[in-house]
């Protein structure tokens, strides 16, 4: 005799107290399960709100406004001279021989390398200097160190007009007017605002590991070239960018020091204002300032090929000093 409420053998029933379901819940191939699946996909799909909608437009915009002149400038260097400020984004007729003449009108080669040559040394010069000075901040102490860090910075406040005069005497009685010394001999005493950036990055690195290195037997400056160095490649490459397009776009230096030597010598912030003027109608020019536009695009892509390749140090350098400071 069977006893009531047990479960025959070979029975395939289900505990009472089981939800509706929950025994089809493992097994496949049960029809509508893929189709429940995808409907509940559907419903996390995200949705788009006005405000998100809003803030791509406004992106958008500002992305289109920064990118116009840029955008303006490529249409410029294709058309013919009597287009070139028609404000036309699309040319009614193409000049794509303008990137050859260009190079026969003017030597930009020596520009491109001149320009390129100083930029690297005064980035170079900076970047080491200016670490030099704020590892001494960051690591030693001494007395008064906080006086003289104050004074480094307060540097930064006197206008570029005040030192003019002084730095073009010193490199007058110096007699290197006319040449690249004074357009990067300065980097080599660094400067207050790279100080500043690179000090703040040497306070976050653990001071144990300096101290082990002189338990070790290390110097002073093997603790700054084989520790502090390697562990700040992100904020040295955001220091060596900035420096870098700093000099390369620096016409005013370039104006004082270097307007007096040859053609051959300028750097391309001043051969292009030389451009300007050799184009010029007022100057006896034609007017082909499509060369112009030519030239000042072929020296814009220097600076675009040096930040993609180190945007990605560039990027994690400005996020540590944000962090940091």
């Amino acid at each position: 005799m069977a006893t009531i409420g047990t479960t025959p053998p070979g029975s395939t029933a289900e505990p009472a107290d089981a939800p509706d379901g929950a025994g089809q819940a493992g097994q496949a191939g049960q029809p509508g399960q893929p189709r429940l699946a995808g409907r509940r996909r559907r419903r996390r799909a995200p949705r788009w709100t006005a405000a998100q909608v809003a803030l791509w437009a406004v992106l958008i915009v500002i992305s289109a406004a920064f990118l116009y002149p840029l955008v303006w400038l490529i249409s410029a260097s294709l058309k013919p001279r009597a287009e070139v400020f028609d404000n036309a984004l699309i040319p009614r007729t193409f000049a794509p021989e303008n990137y050859l003449e260009v190079w026969n009108q003017l030597p930009l080669l020596h520009w491109v390398g001149n320009s390129f040559i100083i930029a690297l040394l005064a980035a170079l010069l900076v970047t080491v200097s200016s670490s030099m000075v704020a590892f001494g901040f960051a690591y030693f102490r001494f007395p008064g160190r906080s006086l003289l860090f104050g004074l480094v910075l307060s540097t930064m406040m006197l206008p570029g007009a005040v030192t003019l005069v002084p730095q073009y005497l010193i490199w007058k009685n110096l007699g290197v007017l006319g040449t690249w010394i004074p357009m990067f001999g300065m980097n080599l005493f660094g400067s207050a605002f790279y100080i500043f950036l690179q000090r703040q990055f040497f306070l976050g690195l653990p001071r144990e590991l300096f101290e082990a290195a002189r338990i070790d037997g290390a110097s002073y400056f093997g603790l700054f070239r084989l520790i502090a160095l390697p562990l700040s490649i992100p904020s040295l490459v955001v220091i060596f960018i900035f420096e870098f397009q700093a000099s390369w776009n620096n016409l005013q230096s370039a104006l004082i020091y270097l307007n007096a030597g040859s053609v051959e010598g300028f750097t391309a912030p001043l051969g292009i204002a030389y451009a300007m003027t050799k184009f010029s109608p007022t100057n006896g020019g034609q007017g082909d300032y499509q060369y112009v536009m030519v030239a000042t695009l072929l020296i814009t892509l220097p600076m675009l090929v040096l930040f993609a390749f180190g945007q990605r140090h560039f990027i994690e350098g400005v996020a540590t000093e944000g962090r940091k400071g």
